[in-house]
């Protein structure tokens, strides 16, 4: 397996499956720990069939390899076990002694009841880094009740100021187009597992992480959370206007649309130099971003007018020319074949058991000192269960007949 990036010394056990804990998992086995993910046996995560679209194999036939799956498990390697049964309990335990740290994200309870809660693992192994992911976290009133990533959105506060404005074409509330709080609370997990495991590193104590879906959404509301701390309003939904800065918005060309994020005064007077009205930049009303925040919809008009008398490559290259952030609506075709994310190589193809080889969106980190390698693809179900298991102890004789008793 790999032997690249900061994390080789690393062995991570991860009993979660979907997305939350999966993402945690492929952010450390992209930074060179050893992953070794525990999956149902015959089923599997349930993302591996959550599909169509599904992986075709080298001969145009479709594989049983969903790409939802694809997206969240690239480097680990796979490992069949019946975690309902005391023998595949005590295979989990084993593999458990030799980690450094654990992933699950099962409901409240469901491990305990199966000797592997956090307790259980550190009688084995005191140093364990246990990271436990849940819709509610570990207590509460919602603590035993499952949970998605639209709900918590939804609950979350996210979808109450996402989405056009309501009385507007289009309005109401909106969730974001990827699973952005799964995602981001698999980030918080990895973020979560690195600091105990540097806090082990000088103390050797262990550690019970409880990290909650629900957390993470309102600790992501950031600046919405603190514009209604201080200012008592409720934020609303803006469609694709900023609640503090100002011009930034969607404005239509004559050949299509694009973002100007303008972020300061100093690139408002670029940008009114770059439109050719540098009489905007002295106008008492647009001044300052406080004056552009309170006149938005007279500076609105003026824009939209300006901008969409322009084609879009027009715009683009006059703004960046003078440093004012902007951009083009890209579609997810359009931004893999963007020159930038080309040389940037965030899209490779990785060799592939039975599709010769898989499209993978790699990790943005790059590391001087300790390079990531991309060298392992998402692995096919059960395809290191022997080889994992070897290394615990188990015989050839000893798998075969956990095979065929089912437990793996």
């Amino acid at each position: 397996m790999k032997q690249h990036g900061p994390l080789t010394h690393v062995k991570v056990l991860d009993l979660s499956r979907v997305l939350a804990g999966p993402w945690a998992g492929q952010v450390l086995a992209d930074l060179g720990a050893t992953v070794i993910k525990v999956e149902r046996p015959g089923v599997g995560d349930d993302t591996r069939v959550w599909g169509p679209p599904f992986l075709k194999a080298e001969n145009g036939e479709q594989t049983r390899e969903a790409c939802y799956f694809l997206a969240a498990n690239r480097g680990k390697q796979s490992v069949t076990i019946d975690i309902s049964t005391a023998e595949g309990q005590d295979l989990v335990r084993k593999l458990a002694a030799q980690a450094d740290i654990v992933l699950e994200n099962y409901k409240v309870g469901t491990l305990a009841r199966y000797g592997l809660a956090y307790e259980d693992l550190k009688a084995i192994n005191p140093a364990i880094i246990y990271c436990s992911v849940t819709g509610f976290g570990q207590d509460g009133p919602l603590a035993e009740l499952p949970a998605y990533d639209f709900m918590i959105q939804a609950m979350g506060g996210l979808m109450s100021v996402t989405g056009e404005r309501d009385g507007q074409p289009g309005g109401g509330p909106q969730k974001v187009g990827m699973p952005i709080m799964d995602l981001m609370t698999g980030m918080w997990a990895a973020v979560g597992v690195l600091a105990a495991l540097a806090r082990r590193n000088e103390t050797g104590e262990g550690e019970f992480i409880d990290l909650a879906m629900l957390d993470v959404m309102v600790a992501t509301i950031a600046n919405q959370g603190m514009n209604y701390l201080v200012s008592g309003k409720t934020p609303q939904r803006m469609g694709n206007k900023h609640p503090n800065i100002q011009p930034q918005d969607v404005f239509q060309c004559t050949d299509g649309q694009m973002v100007l994020a303008v972020g300061n005064d100093g690139q408002f007077v670029s940008f009114c130099q770059a439109m050719n009205r540098p009489d905007l930049a002295s106008d008492s009303r647009f001044i300052t971003n406080s004056a552009r925040v309170v006149n938005l919809e007279a500076l609105m008009e003026i824009l939209v007018d300006e901008i969409g008398k322009r084609s879009r490559a027009e715009c683009i290259n006059a703004l960046r020319a003078r440093g004012v952030p902007c951009g083009p609506i890209n579609t997810i075709p359009e931004i893999l074949a963007e020159p930038q994310i080309i040389h940037r190589e965030m899209l490779r193809y990785l060799p592939h058991p039975t599709a010769g080889k898989v499209p993978q969106i790699v990790s943005p980190l790059r590391l001087k000192q300790n390079p990531l390698a991309f060298n392992d693809a998402p692995p096919l179900l059960g395809a290191d269960t022997q080889a994992v298991l070897q290394e615990i102890g188990v015989t050839p004789e000893q798998y075969a007949a956990l095979l065929a008793r089912g437990v793996l």
